[in-house]
Order: structure tokens, then sequence, then C-alpha cells
């Protein structure tokens, strides 16, 4: 089965040319294809692939419709969804698609955590192996695909793979979530309820790359708290409840959100400065 790996890109270049070079020391893929969310991307050099850039432009994170116009623009049985934070492991492409052939699910890799400064020019794989930080809530196996437990939930769409039929049977994201937030977990839900496993693949990982984060992520509190509004309305359940609930420790939403959110007001810059993570922390 060929494949091509998809990826957003709003003015990560640097992340993007190491998500790209990554893939170039393994097996490599039909194509990959970049949806440029920002505007005016630098150029990429040679690679052993072909890479289309699909321009994308917008204001946000509109990340469930530009992960369907990356697939639009796919034309293999395979896909490989990699956000522009990642690196590839050398065999995760090759593993992944192995995996595709095997199950029809959505199938998650592990993901390791690099600190801040871990990455220089020269990089390679084995100090990434090394530095990355495993995540403590999703368990891998040491090889193998396993079904994720205790639930669909669990999915990432950080680093995952889907057949591109069945990717098309389920409708892909649902462009309805607008912005960051919950649209995965959407996918999720509904790929469970059709009979389409979630599940999780040992072995090859990919390395994610620092960058700053925020905890509750204030930048993104609109479109949280729409998006898990709408997933409510749909499902009978709030996704990422520990945020809301950091939400309302903080005022901008009333503390019982669980009836109906209901604004309050914007976070302040002093709240996003404080909200936002030290650079030793992994995630």
């Amino acid at each position: 089965m060929s494949t091509t790996v998809i990826t957003l890109n709003k003015g990560r270049d640097a992340h993007l040319a190491r998500l790209l070079e990554g893939l170039a020391r393994g097996a490599p893929p039909a194509a990959c294809i970049v949806v440029e969310i920002g505007e005016d991307p630098v150029p990429l050099p040679a690679l052993p692939f072909p890479v289309e850039r699909v321009p994308f432009p917008h204001a946000g994170l509109p990340l469930a419709a530009a992960r369907n116009a990356g697939r639009q623009a796919a034309h293999t049985d395979t896909l490989v969804f990699l956000d522009v934070d990642c690196i590839p492991s050398a065999g995760l492409v090759a593993e992944l698609s192995r995996a595709v052939a095997a199950h029809d699910g959505l199938i998650c890799c592990e993901i390791g955590y690099l600190p801040a400064g871990a990455l220089t020019d020269g990089w390679q794989e084995a100090d990434l192996e090394r530095l990355g930080h495993p995540h403590p809530v999703r368990a891998f196996p040491p090889a193998g695909a396993v079904t994720a437990a205790p639930q669909a939930g669990l999915f990432w769409s950080l680093a995952f793979a889907v057949r591109a039929e069945t990717y098309d049977r389920l409708g892909g994201f649902d462009e309805s979530f607008s912005g960051y937030g919950a649209e995965d977990t959407d996918l999720a839900f509904r790929a469970e309820k059709a009979g389409v496993p979630i599940l999780f693949l040992g072995g090859p990982r990919a390395y994610h790359q620092h960058h700053s984060a925020y905890d509750p992520p204030l930048q993104h509190f609109r479109d949280i708290v729409a998006n898990a509004s709408r997933f409510w309305s749909r499902h009978g359940l709030w996704p990422m409840d520990g945020w809301l609930d950091g939400f309302a420790r903080l005022g901008l939403i009333a503390a019982d959100w669980r009836e109906g959110i209901m604004i309050r007001r914007d976070p302040t810059p002093e709240e996003m400065a404080t909200a936002r993570l030290p650079d030793d922390r992994p995630f």
C-alpha cells in the first residue's frame, strides 16, 4: 500500500524542515502534502520524495478543515497524519503503513516529547530516543498494535495512520469544529461507533519538538469553549474537562459549566503569561 504523509504548517518552518528531514532518513513515502495555513512559506530543500504544498491561508488554526484539505490532495491507499512539530523516526512511516494494511483502524504511534534545547542541526535519532519523554497517560506495547484503553478519548491526531477509504467512510474531520480542540476526539468517537477501532502501535516513535505551551491553553480559549459545547451536544459528555475546570478556576466561565458553558470574560495578558509552561516541562 502506498502512503502519503500529511502535515499542517503555520509559521513553523524550522519544525517542518526537521519533519521532512526525518522522513528522508527512512523509506520515503509516495508523497508528502504540506497544508500551508500561513502565508509566505520558505523554500524547501531537495528531498527523495515529492512534496506538494497546498495553500490554505486562514486566520486561527482550522485544524479539521486543513486536515481534510490535505486528504483531498492525497492519492494513495494509506494516509499518515503528522503534526508539523513531529520528527518521525526512520522506521515510523513504514511500520504505520504495515499496521494499516493489517488493521482497519485509526492507528496511533508513541510520542517522545523533547525538552527545550534538545535539537541541534546535527541531530541523531539515538539522541531523540534517549531524550524523548513518553506521555504518562497513554501506554504503548513494546511492539505490535493493541486496542487503546480504556476508551476512544485517548486517540490523538498528533501522529496517526488510517486507510484513505476508511477516512472517507467516516467523513474525515468534522469541519463544524472550528479552530483548536475536540475535532480529533470527535473523529475517534465517531470511528468507535462505526466499528473502527483506535489502536496503539508499539515500536517506532515520533519525536515532538519543543515549543511554548500553556496550561490551560488560554490562547485557544474561545475555540475550546465552542468546540466543547459542540462535542457535548453530539456525544453527551464533555471533552477537555481539565482545561474547562482550569478556565472556571480563573473565572473565565461559570463554575457550573457542566450545566452549559457561560463565558464571563476573556483571559488577560497577565493570565496568559502565568499559564505559560516553563521550558523544562516536556508537556
